[in-house]
């Protein structure tokens, strides 16, 4: 038995057309799918891809359509029933989306109030992969680590040391903390890692350390944080945070994402570092990560079934315009 049939609860009906579209957020390199991936997917005539979708990685149009699928420009796109963007919840097209569409990637409803609402005024359906698990993994889980990894080698170049002159802390144990922890210890830094249980003791530390890593999923329903504004008076003189969750104010108080052009600044001789979408510095090897993940379920939206699907089912936060995922209730506060 595969992969497929472990997740199918029962049959469903109707076919839908994906439209693949070209991330506006900036310096986003990343693809949901490289043509190579495409190899295995049964209903490939319903896979539309905007006019130079892998240009930045230096994928032709042709190389896609010798797999399959057709090419379309971008306003034809958008006319298609169904919309994947791994940074959809950044777009800024969905102002001028059409109602009752379905979209796939990374959503962060929780967070954002007015994405919230426009989805709900859109009456859109939305499938987030954040939410994305299969028996307890998230799909997306190399992403993460590969967040932690790039968020690592892209810091200390804007730092002044490297990682062997450094002793470090790590907030987690996840996906994202492993990710930072491989690329630290392979270049020689002094690491000490803080879970759940001992965050508080990371604040009566802080002083040891050179370098604060926080890689916590934060819970949006908690108003406290890890690291306050007034623990950055006890860090060390030239100390940086390193926030790859980047969740304005959320474990670190003072975190406010930053972008790849401008990633860093400082708040009380604290160097903060919190760019949000760190792994399309990789934009190859992320790619190649999504296309892993997309190609199995990108069947089951076509045919019209992702709610018959466990995985799928399960990461529908917003469906048909109605609130689906109750955090998003929570931490908006709404009535």
């Amino acid at each position: 038995m595969n992969w497929r049939h472990l997740e199918i609860i029962d049959g469903g009906s109707g076919m839908n057309k994906i439209g693949f579209l070209i991330s506006t957020k900036e310096n986003e390199k990343r693809r949901a799918i490289l043509p190579n991936q495409l190899l295995n997917i049964k209903n490939k005539d319903y896979l539309y891809f905007e006019k130079g979708y892998g240009d930045d990685l230096g994928y032709s149009d042709d190389e896609y359509i010798k797999q399959g699928v057709h090419v379309l420009e971008k306003k034809d796109i958008l006319n298609l029933d169904v919309l994947c963007d791994p940074k959809i919840g950044d777009a800024d097209y969905l102002l001028d989306m059409k109602d009752n569409k379905i979209l796939f990637g990374y959503i962060h409803a929780v967070q954002n109030q007015k994405l919230t609402d426009l989805l709900i005024q859109k009456k859109a359906t939305a499938i987030a992969w954040e939410d994305m698990h299969y028996r307890g993994r998230h799909t997306f889980w190399r992403n993460n680590e590969l967040a932690g990894e790039a968020a690592i080698m892209h810091a200390f170049t804007l730092y002044g040391k490297l990682p062997y002159d450094c002793k470090v802390a790590i907030i987690g144990r996840g996906n994202t903390s492993r990710g930072a922890y491989r690329i630290l210890a392979s270049l020689g830094a002094d690491i000490a890692v803080y879970n759940r249980k001992t965050q508080k003791l990371l604040r009566d530390e802080v002083g040891k350390y050179d370098v604060i890593v926080n890689c916590v999923l934060w819970d949006t329903s908690r108003t406290d944080h890890i690291i306050y504004k007034s623990d950055l008076k006890n860090m060390k003189k030239n100390a940086m945070i390193v926030d790859v969750s980047c969740d304005l104010k959320g474990a670190i108080e003072t975190t406010v994402p930053t972008s790849i052009e401008d990633p860093v600044y400082t708040v009380d001789d604290v160097l903060h570092y919190a760019v949000d979408h760190t792994p399309s510095m990789i934009g190859e090897t992320s790619s190649k990560v999504f296309g892993d993940v997309v190609a199995r379920y990108v069947d089951f939206i076509i045919e019209g079934d992702f709610k018959n699907n466990v995985t799928l089912k399960e990461a529908i936060v917003i469906e048909n315009g109605k609130i689906i995922d109750e955090r998003i209730n929570v931490f908006q506060k709404r009535p």
